[in-house]
């Protein structure tokens, strides 16, 4: 159960949640999305942090001709509660934010 801010129910649609599909998944989502919204925010925690990463390399720097670029990055962390030990911990975050070269 999370006590963070990656509830479900509080999605925007310029919003790409970063899981354990295959990178180009993700690369190809955030395309779509950006064809259509201004900026969109990849957003990941724990071990898809590095998956994040990776998707926002792969559209700024080998997509470059399409005029991309990282706008912000902001780092975190949730505190999540065990579903059969009800032990917390924190888990971070990472919130990075494309948007069209002005």
């Amino acid at each position: 159960m999370s006590h963070g801010k990656y509830e479900t129910g509080n999605r925007k649609s310029n919003e790409i949640f970063i899981g354990k599909k295959p990178l180009m998944t993700y690369v190809t989502a955030t395309l779509v999305q950006l064809a259509n919204e201004p900026t969109v925010v990849i957003k990941a925690r724990g071990k898809s942090i590095t998956r994040a990463v990776d998707v926002a390399q792969i559209i700024v720097k080998r997509m470059n001709t399409l005029g991309y670029r990282v706008e912000n990055v902001k780092l975190g962390s949730d505190t999540l509660t065990g579903t059969e030990d009800d032990k917390t911990r924190n888990v971070s975050t990472i919130e990075v934010s494309i948007s069209r070269s002005k």
